[in-house]
């Protein structure tokens, strides 16, 4: 099994044979609820694509410990990068979509209150919300031993999400009612891709009317029609496979 990840505040100055301390809340997870000991691999990251690797070289109270660290790599910005515009889920689902999103290799997810969202997000709730999203993206990258893990921007209206559309190499809205497959579609080998996942309640003529004169037209994913928590992680992977980022 591969080592751990944790997520270090900097990586700045890490190289082979420096030590590398952690605290704070990944310092205690790893020593209170994790359990490593010296001598334990484990890597650390700052989520923007530089990993640490090394072992466990002491470990100091309940949330502290040093790591001995014997290489550090790079990880290149991916080409070309996948965003998802993920509307509001009812209930856990949107963290649900954030999560399984983030295993798979989404680069961006960005918040949208749809007009057929049932969840809204107001004020503190907002707030809490928008937090949830993100942790969720943090824990989810450590846990699918990430080096980058993605960005989860503030919500954003479907006029926002509009001016996002126009500095796109590729954008579609996943639609049932699409003309053209998304396996089909023709892909850029670099840039920046968009995808837009609607709510429960479908995305609204107007909505992609306005999407459409952005650049982005209507596709289907496949012949069946799949909850918002999930079209966006099977539309993703679809893309990972045709992009050959998974080759």
């Amino acid at each position: 099994m591969t080592a751990p990840v944790f997520l270090a505040e900097s990586l700045a100055g890490a190289a082979a044979g420096s030590v590398v301390t952690l605290t704070g809340p990944e310092g205690r997870h790893a020593v209170s609820v994790r359990r490593l000991r010296v001598g334990e691999e484990v890597t650390l990251t700052d989520g923007a694509g530089v990993g640490a690797y090394g072992t466990v070289a002491a470990l100091e109270g309940k949330d502290r410990l040093d790591v001995s660290v014997t290489e550090v790599r790079t990880e290149p910005a991916p080409r070309p990068r996948i965003t998802v515009v993920q509307a509001l889920p009812k209930g856990d689902r949107g963290e649900l979509a954030v999560e399984t999103m983030t295993e798979t290799g989404v680069d961006a997810i960005v918040p949208w209150a749809a007009s057929r969202c049932v969840t809204q997000w107001r004020g503190d709730r907002g707030v809490k919300a928008l937090g949830k999203w993100r942790a969720t993206a943090r824990e989810a990258g450590k846990q699918s031993r990430r080096l980058r893990f993605p960005s989860v921007s503030d919500l954003m209206t479907t006029r926002q999400v509009a001016e996002l559309l126009t500095g796109a190499d590729f954008a579609a809205v996943l639609h049932e009612e699409g003309s053209t497959p998304l396996a089909t579609a023709s892909l850029p080998h670099t840039g920046d891709i968009i995808l837009i996942v609607g709510p429960e309640g479908g995305v609204s003529p107007d909505e992609l009317a306005t999407f459409a004169e952005a650049g982005a037209k209507p596709h289907r994913l496949g012949p069946t029609v799949l909850r918002t928590s999930t079209a966006g992680t099977a539309a993703t992977a679809l893309l990972l496979s045709r992009t050959n980022r998974w080759n």
